[in-house]
């Protein structure tokens, strides 16, 4: 058994990435076929699997049932990341351990296939370390021209408790950290000279309708119609429901790879918002 968030073994922090169910279920057929018994093998790595998701394992009547029913077991473990890798790492140990002459696939390898697929864990028994994803985020200007000191600090604050929270797997309080932080850069646009009229909403959908109010036909107005749909979507209970509360359903968990796209979406729009406030604050000239 691995060590990692015990909250994961209830409440999964994404699914495993594509890809890596195939390239470990090709391992546990080369594993199979070093023993005289290729099915003692496939069962084996079976009951691990069906552990991971939480379904009775039986014993298949042939090979290829017992194939076909691994990969069936391994389909559904994989809604669960941290609980597929412990599967098949406990699995192939365990194998391992009762039959020394069999060779299994080492941490390296598992690391390999892992890092290949961007899949954002790390074996390092016995602990499985999880990283927010090896992809950079998307970079937000660190010090805005236009805006003050305390600003700044509020802004990468901000930033760091969301990447913090995605490094922990909370990826819901991250997206709910950032969409605050989004709905406070825009407050900067209050008082806003844009031509012959300035900003006057106070909140965010106010604000954002001023801004695509003054800019028809350009890609600030585009920009404002993407941003303002991702905001109602996380707003709404049948949608991210980070802002406003969600539903009580199995399937409205937010998925770790989802709360990432969710800020990284978010972070585009912040870079966005504080060049063009940058642009409006300099008489509408472009800044360096």
């Amino acid at each position: 058994m691995l060590n990692f968030n015990p909250t994961w073994r209830f409440t999964s922090p994404g699914p495993v990435a594509d890809g890596v169910v195939s390239e470990f279920f090709v391992f546990i057929k080369k594993v199979a076929g070093q023993h005289p018994k290729r099915q003692f093998v496939i069962e084996h790595y079976k009951r691990y699997f069906a552990d991971a998701a939480a379904r009775p394992s039986y014993t298949s009547t042939s090979l290829s049932w017992a194939e076909a029913d691994l990969q069936s077991y391994m389909d559904d473990a994989a809604s669960n990341a941290p609980l597929f890798i412990e599967a098949f790492y406990d699995a192939g140990t365990s194998l391992q351990m009762s039959n020394p002459e069999i060779i299994v696939p080492d941490v390296p390898t598992i690391n390999g296939i892992l890092s290949r697929h961007d899949a954002g864990y790390e074996l390092d028994p016995p602990k499985l370390l999880a990283h927010t994803s090896r992809r950079a985020p998307i970079a937000v200007q660190e010090e805005p021209p236009s805006l003050d000191v305390e600003a700044h600090a509020i802004i990468q604050g901000s930033l760091k408790r969301a990447e913090d929270d995605l490094a922990l797997g909370n990826g819901r309080q991250a997206v709910q950290e950032i969409l605050w932080l989004l709905e406070t850069v825009s407050t900067a646009f209050q008082g806003v000279t844009i031509g012959d009229s300035t900003v006057q909403g106070k909140y965010f959908n106010n604000i954002a309708d001023d801004l695509r109010r003054h800019h028809r036909g350009r890609t600030v107005e585009q920009v404002i119609n993407w941003m303002k749909a991702l905001h109602g979507y996380l707003s709404s209970p049948t949608g991210g429901g980070v802002r406003h509360g969600g539903t009580l359903k199995a399937d409205s968990v937010m998925a770790l790879h989802e709360a990432r796209l969710f800020c990284n979406l978010i972070r585009s729009y912040l870079s966005f918002l504080l060049d063009e406030h940058a642009r409006l604050s300099n008489g509408g000239r472009e800044t360096a």
